[in-house]
């Protein structure tokens, strides 16, 4: 058998998958699901500015840090990316991610408009981007309220928030709505699969073919 062939890994550079979308729209749940499912798939914990809420968890779902902390990470450019929404700021620490992609890892991202455009920016070759948008504006009201976690004054600034991101749709790469939620999340792991098996991603198949090609 050929050497080239007992190793069956073609070695491949991580992808950055970004998830952005009306608060309220479904994004925070498809991304508890996809890390349920895909175990190799690790979350890029942003920090922020913002209170916690009950049920987060720092380290977990954020770190939560002071602004003054964050302005000194964004000042000595270690943030990947950063915004400021409702008047909070978040961002993506630099330095983990670039090592995660460089050893194949995966990133899944959880940030807005401002966030992923950024992100973009700065590693287009490596990001896939994914706008998830609510089935009606009523029913984003009624997920906003119903899971009792802000004032009505924060939802209503959230739903007049919402006209602007729900207009940069077109800037990204693919867009579900999300009227199933068991659809929405199928959809997004073939998504991420087919984006897994790009060529351009697979940094060892060249030589994984010269050496095909050799043996003939």
């Amino acid at each position: 058998m050929s050497a080239h062939l007992e190793n069956d890994i073609i070695g491949r550079r991580g992808l950055m998958f970004v998830l952005s979308s009306p608060s309220g729209a479904g994004k925070t749940t498809l991304t508890r699901l996809l890390r349920d499912e895909e175990p190799s798939l690790t979350l890029s914990v942003s920090v922020t500015t913002r209170a916690r809420r009950a049920s987060e968890v720092d380290g977990i779902h954020y770190r939560f840090i002071s602004p003054e902390e964050f302005f000194d990470l964004r000042e000595r450019g270690e943030l990947l990316e950063w915004a400021e929404v409702h008047g909070n700021f978040y961002g993506s620490p630099r330095r983990e991610i670039e090592r995660s992609l460089a050893a194949g890892r995966d990133i899944l991202f959880d940030i807005d408009y401002q966030g992923a455009m950024q992100v973009r920016e700065k590693a287009p070759d490596d990001v896939v981007s994914v706008f998830i948008l609510p089935p009606s504006i009523p029913e984003l009201r009624h997920r906003l309220e119903r899971r009792a976690e802000d004032s009505a004054e924060v939802i209503s600034r959230r739903l007049t928030a919402a006209k602007g991101e729900i207009g940069r749709w077109r800037d990204y790469d693919y867009v579900l709505v999300n009227d199933d939620l068991q659809r929405t999340f199928a959809r997004l792991r073939a998504i991420l699969s087919a984006e897994r098996l790009r060529r351009e991603r697979q940094t060892g198949l060249t030589s994984f073919v010269e050496g095909l090609l050799n043996d003939l």
